[in-house]
């Protein structure tokens, strides 16, 4: 609880009254909505005690903080993966601080592959669920109460009332939003074949690296997620012969951001 403490109280020191109430954390080639946000306060994640740094491309790696929409925002540039050596706690530890900050409610975007036949790169896919059957947890080891209960229902991790104004906004504006479940996988390998097909009767309907551990987290500290995954290509063995290299997500990332930018925007009012 200390270190949490110390890495709030620096955050505190940098943007002085101010008191975020959504966390916002940006995935691979969604960072551009950092640019957005005004009256920014912008900290480099290697400056905040204890909280460890992104080492992958695409992901800036710092903490921003201001107004979207008219509401006090903190905005993850860029996160910490397991597959770059981080612990499930540490992948997760922004969470909490957040938390500490005054934070009720998290947007968590990621880029996936479209596991779901009927999905399209360049798709926007609302989470709502998620499948992790790795033995890792970021509740593992001794319970902070402060935080939570020992044992944490699961039963409505992305918020069902903000899945409702997001699909609402997208109607409106006339955003075709998917909505299906998230399939974590450690990586940084793509999946193969035969694990897509896995996936698929199991009901994912897109697969990624990340998300899942940020969302348990929130989950375990009473704070709203809403989930958004930006389908970046077709998962691997859905189109034949096709091979994965990931440098297709800044690409589609770029192609998608109008759209993507105006959902978040839209629903960030609805959120406080």
């Amino acid at each position: 609880m200390q270190r949490y403490t110390e890495s709030a109280d620096y955050i505190k020191s940098i943007i002085g009254d101010r008191r975020p109430e959504i966390l916002m954390i940006l995935g691979s080639g969604i960072g551009f909505l950092a640019d957005e946000i005004e009256n920014a306060a912008v900290i480099p994640y290697a400056d905040i005690p204890h909280f460890g740094v992104s080492t992958v491309d695409g992901h800036a790696g710092k903490l921003v903080i201001g107004e979207l929409e008219g509401v006090c925002v903190m905005v993850m540039r860029g996160r910490m993966h397991c597959y770059e050596g981080y612990t499930p706690q540490q992948v997760s530890y922004p969470v909490r601080v957040a938390k500490l900050l005054g934070v009720k409610s998290m947007i968590v975007t990621n880029a996936a592959g479209a596991v779901n036949l009927d999905y399209a790169v360049g798709d926007l896919m609302l989470i709502s669920d998620h499948i992790r059957f790795m033995g890792m947890s970021p509740l593992t080891g001794p319970n902070i109460d402060e935080f939570g209960p020992r044992f944490c229902d699961m039963s409505n991790v992305y918020t069902k009332e903000l899945r409702t104004i997001a699909k609402n906004k997208a109607a409106e504006m006339g955003i075709n939003l998917r909505e299906g479940v998230y399939f974590y996988c450690a990586g940084p390998q793509f999946e193969t074949p035969a694990e897509i097909r896995a996936v698929a009767v199991l009901g994912g309907d897109a697969v990624g690296m990340s998300t899942v551990f940020e969302a348990t987290v929130a989950a375990h500290c009473g704070i709203k997620v809403l989930g958004i995954s930006l389908m970046s290509n077709m998962a691997a063995g859905i189109i034949p012969d096709a091979l994965l290299d990931g440098l297709d997500v800044e690409e589609v990332g770029e192609r998608s951001k109008d759209s993507f930018s105006a959902l978040v925007r839209a629903c960030v009012p609805y959120m406080r």
